[in-house]
């Protein structure tokens, strides 16, 4: 038998970090070298062994201290031959597409078949990728309808522009275009494109839709 696949895991929630773990360390053929809680210790981790890195990375998404799309982005640019594989309960368009765009080589589902991602994290190493038809789908349309530009998800830090933020706090207090425009000195057509850019990549079909994100990602500011 071959060398052994070194993977590093990165989830927050312990129980089904040594659930994947046990269910990977089943086939002979792949080694668990480490266990991050978040992507601080990942990052950590990978910089105290720069010189005997893992062959992939398998982080969630949510993560305390530092999120999987930050992480990802820091193993890009340290550690651009490292493998990422985003195992995660966060399925929209915007994330995986902003995972791929960061150089991520497979995006699963963590309800995915245990064999599935055995499978997955195989073909990962030996061909350098591994897409499930529906990420294969959400690529080729964004090829289509976007041309390939960057697409970011809302753990992305700048995933919201300040401005877009202030106009999503001006909406969950109930101001109407005009009372948002005359407040932030910008015209109405500019405050409906803010909010159209906000349905867009919060991925709500109306105001009640942003609202219910911005209070779930704790971005209101009770007192405004």
């Amino acid at each position: 038998m071959g060398r052994k696949i070194h993977l590093v895991i990165a989830d927050d929630v312990r129980l089904f970090r040594k659930g994947i773990r046990f269910l990977l360390e089943r086939d002979d053929a792949i080694q668990v070298d480490f266990e991050a809680n978040n992507g601080l210790e990942l990052i950590a981790y990978l910089r105290a062994n720069k010189a005997q890195l893992p062959d992939i990375v398998v982080t969630d998404l949510d993560m305390p201290e530092l999120n999987g799309v930050e992480a990802a982005k820091l193993i890009h640019t340290e550690f651009p031959s490292l493998k990422v594989v985003a195992l995660t309960g966060y399925f929209s368009k915007s994330c995986v597409l902003n995972m791929i765009h960061l150089g991520a080589s497979c995006y699963l589902p963590k309800s995915a078949l245990p064999e599935d991602v055995v499978t997955a994290i195989k073909e990962v190493h030996e061909l350098g990728f591994c897409y499930t038809n529906e990420v294969l789908k959400y690529i080729h349309d964004d090829l289509a309808n976007n041309n390939g530009k960057p697409v970011k998800c809302d753990f992305d830090e700048s995933y919201l522009t300040s401005r877009e933020k202030e106009v999503l706090q001006l909406i969950c207090n109930q101001l109407t275009t005009t009372e948002i425009a005359d407040k932030l000195c910008i015209s109405p057509r500019t405050v409906e494109g803010h909010r159209n850019n906000l349905l867009l990549k919060t991925e709500s079909k109306n105001v009640a839709g942003l609202v219910t994100y911005a209070i779930k990602n704790n971005l209101l500011d009770l007192l405004a």
